[in-house]
């Protein structure tokens, strides 16, 4: 026991890095804190602020960014999960003129409703980089952008396009909710203490009107596409697993319209973060229940399998109609993926 706790104390430093108001940052907290004042300078020049903005901030720490965005902007509301850091910023600003302007947020952002806001600025630790934008590109109504340092892997993610090797169903999924740009490379050694990765500042749009999607259908087609990218959508939609899954969809839509007196209404749904899960491995996430084994895996003889066969004629005709056969999900745009889909709905095939 002893020595357990003399390896503990040992550890202690390489958690915590001392700040010069006398707070520790807590690495495993994700707490980096950025000490280059030109990079503050550059992201607040880059966020294009209004004198008229309330400004969301996310992770405000010390409150260096949070000083140049009350100078500029006409509120900022900022959430901070850390008590240390509330304090802190608290007293930073108290009896100066921007205090009257500042509300600070004591609380998680992931599980903290959301006010009112123009503009979203956040440094945030890189772990809830997934949840965080889509929680944001949930939020209602619409802001006007959101200026976020990520891992600069997860950020090359978002911006990445159809052929790049960091293209996968993470990006596709952002990019049908908002148009997504790169600002700044940020080496590790502008913050704080220093964490093990670069980072990058991007720029996140909300589009104006949204593409309307029923969010979960969505979800469902592109695990499918995305099961393994580099194959053929052919090669994807052949197998066995998969072809069950969408025949199974396909027979609860038909039996519902025949349970109604007409065609069954499609319903649109709003996105909700809650069911959304994106990883920063995300290509090599396959969809429940679908092995490589499944590749050539033929389906059974008799009469289910023959219904089956069927139903798979069905499906691999879709793909063909419009030459999607031969093509790969790594090198479609968001545009064909919303082709494909319109096409396959069209069909009476569904993936919820």
């Amino acid at each position: 026991m002893a020595g357990g706790k003399m390896k503990k104390e040992k550890g202690k430093p390489q958690q915590h890095t001392p700040y010069q108001g006398g707070i520790s940052f807590h690495k495993s907290k994700g707490q980096h804190i950025l000490k280059n004042p030109k990079l503050v300078d550059a992201i607040v020049e880059k966020a294009g602020i209004k004198t008229t903005d309330v400004i969301l901030e996310i992770g405000p720490g010390t409150g260096n960014l949070t000083k140049k965005l009350l100078e500029l902007g006409k509120k900022v509301i900022a959430v901070e999960i850390d008590p240390r850091m509330v304090d802190e910023l608290r007293r930073r600003f108290q009896g100066t003129p921007y205090s009257n302007r500042l509300t600070v947020i004591h609380g998680d952002v992931l599980k903290t409703e959301l006010p009112y806001f123009d503009l979203c600025v956040a440094n945030i630790p890189y772990q809830i980089s997934s949840p965080l934008t889509f929680k944001l590109l949930g939020h209602q109504p619409a802001f006007r952008c959101a200026i976020i340092m990520f891992q600069r892997e997860f950020a090359m993610r978002l911006v990445a396009q159809p052929g790049d090797k960091l293209y996968c169903r993470l990006t596709v999924n952002t990019q049908l909710h908002s148009r997504i740009s790169h600002l700044l490379k940020v080496g590790r050694n502008n913050f704080r203490p220093p964490p093990k990765v670069d980072s990058s500042v991007v720029r996140i749009e909300p589009r104006k009107p949204r593409i309307e999607v029923n969010q979960k259908e969505w979800d469902g087609f592109l695990r499918i596409c995305f099961t393994r990218k580099n194959k053929t959508l052919g090669a994807i939609f052949r197998q066995k697993n998969v072809i069950s899954l969408l025949e199974k969809n396909y027979k609860t839509v038909q039996a519902l319209k025949l349970s109604q007196d007409g065609p069954m209404k499609e319903t649109e749904t709003k996105m909700d973060s809650s069911h959304v899960d994106y990883s920063i491995d995300d290509e090599r996430m396959e969809m429940d229940d679908i092995t490589d084994d499944d590749d050539e895996m033929e389906v059974e003889d008799g009469e289910a399998g023959e219904m089956q066969s069927e139903f798979k004629s069905k499906v691999l005709g879709v793909l063909k109609e419009a030459d999607f056969d031969e093509k790969r999900s790594s090198k479609l745009s968001l545009q064909e993926f919303l082709y494909l889909l319109s096409l396959f709905n069209k069909a009476g095939i569904h993936f919820c």
